[in-house]
């Protein structure tokens, strides 16, 4: 075992053996790759009894560190769960290999043959909480998109992140791929965060995966490029021409399904000219879900309804509350979504065409939904098999960030002896 004590000579290790594999991993075939993860997908179902016995030590790491329960939730791992985990890996293995994929190609007039082609990124250094599937979505995506990675996750979920790295760790070896393709640092100790920061050497971009606190620490520190989303401010709007059924099927879903996660709404905008119909109907039906509501003055009600104060607006909960607010109009909507939102998903209900493209026009995050649950804003429910996480940022990746996502390209050129004159 590695000096765990020499925190910087553990991690350049980790960055150098990386760095190698990821050589080799650029030219894998895609059959090994699949054959990689299928096997992967094998051990973790043969395995997965391990795998819960491994978690229940971290969930009591997690009560005695006083988590919520919403995070508690994330922290969870059940045969469900796991069977998530096993169709994901199975999912990313069956897409296309995009590594060698021709974006887009052409002639010129010198007789130059011009090709654009995917290409892998090199080495991504992946810090995440306390969700312990991000261990096998991550590995998984990296891994088919010829990019090795290192796996940094949190200190409440390192023996579930063990028990699945190591099930990654025996399909590569029944692939004949390098294990140091998909590395998981052995240490809770937060000095090899601070170093997997810095490591311009070995890696080629990090992924931060979880609250605030870690993102914004990763954003701030990183001396390597970092895709990231800081917070997962979700708002959804009913129109006044929202159909009721649906607002109450969508609002519901995306509040209550799963509270502790990032397409879970924060905040609903309820157009006034149907506060005291679907919008009461709506808050009501929250409240008897057991979801603390924070509204401002004037909104019509369950009595358990708490005063929303500034402090509400922009505000993420990752919990079983939400913020409520009246407005006069879908630009006043728009305009309060502009000022708190974190660009990553918000949503309108609406049965009017006109509203839904004004929507869509004048707001910028990574995901627009109309009539549907904010839940999906998954890149699993996008068609990716898996996500390594929801870029905010403008820059090369935005949105679910799929395998594809975690290429970048270079270009093709042939001549036949052409010269320039």
């Amino acid at each position: 075992m590695k000096d765990l004590e020499n925190i910087p000579a553990l991690m350049t290790d980790i960055g150098t053996r990386a760095k190698a594999a990821a050589q080799q991993l650029a030219t894998a075939s895609a059959a090994q790759k699949e054959q990689a993860l299928n096997a992967a997908a094998d051990e973790v179902w043969a395995k997965r009894e391990d795998i819960i016995a491994a978690n229940a030590k971290d969930l009591e790491f997690g009560r005695e560190k006083g988590l919520s329960s919403a995070m508690m939730d994330r922290l969870m791992l059940d045969e469900a769960r796991i069977q998530g985990i096993v169709d994901g890996l199975r999912a990313v293995a069956a897409q296309d290999d995009p590594v060698g994929a021709v974006m887009e190609e052409w002639t010129q007039p010198t007789g130059l043959r011009i090709q654009r082609v995917r290409t892998p990124l090199g080495v991504i250094g992946v810090i995440y909480e306390s969700r312990p599937n991000v261990t096998a979505d991550a590995g998984a995506l990296c891994l088919k998109s010829g990019n090795a990675v290192i796996l940094r996750g949190g200190s409440e979920s390192l023996h579930s992140a063990q028990a699945i790295h190591g099930c990654l760790a025996a399909g590569l070896r029944t692939a004949g791929l390098p294990e140091d393709a998909v590395q998981l640092v052995p240490t809770r100790d937060r000095a090899a965060v601070q170093e997997l920061l810095t490591m311009t050497d070995y890696v080629d971009v990090i992924v931060p995966r979880g609250g605030k606190g870690l993102v914004g620490l990763v954003q701030r520190e990183a001396r390597v490029p970092v895709f990231a989303h800081l917070e997962g401010i979700v708002h959804i709007y009913i129109d006044k021409h929202a159909d009721r059924k649906k607002a109450i099927d969508v609002v519901l879903n995306a509040k209550t399904r799963r509270t502790g996660i990032c397409g879970a709404a924060e905040c609903l905008l309820i157009h006034q000219d149907i506060a005291e119909t679907i919008g009461k109907d709506v808050l009501d039906l929250l409240a008897m879900g057991g979801v603390e509501i924070h509204a401002e003055e004037g909104l019509p009600g369950p009595d358990s309804m708490q005063g929303a104060t500034s402090e509400d607006w922009g505000k993420e909960y990752l919990d079983a509350i939400i913020a409520a607010k009246k407005v006069a109009s879908i630009d006043e909507a728009i305009a309060h979504i502009r000022t708190y939102h974190s660009a990553h998903t918000d949503c309108i209900i609406t049965e009017d065409d006109a509203a839904v493209a004004q929507f869509f026009a004048e707001l910028d995050s990574a995901i627009l939904m109309h009539n549907a649950s904010t839940q999906f804003a998954d890149g699993g429910e996008f068609g990716m098999g898996a996500e390594i996480g929801i870029a905010t940022g403008k820059m090369h990746a935005r949105g679910p960030v799929g395998a594809t996502q975690l290429t970048s390209f270079k270009y093709l050129v042939r001549g036949d002896g052409t010269v320039r004159k």
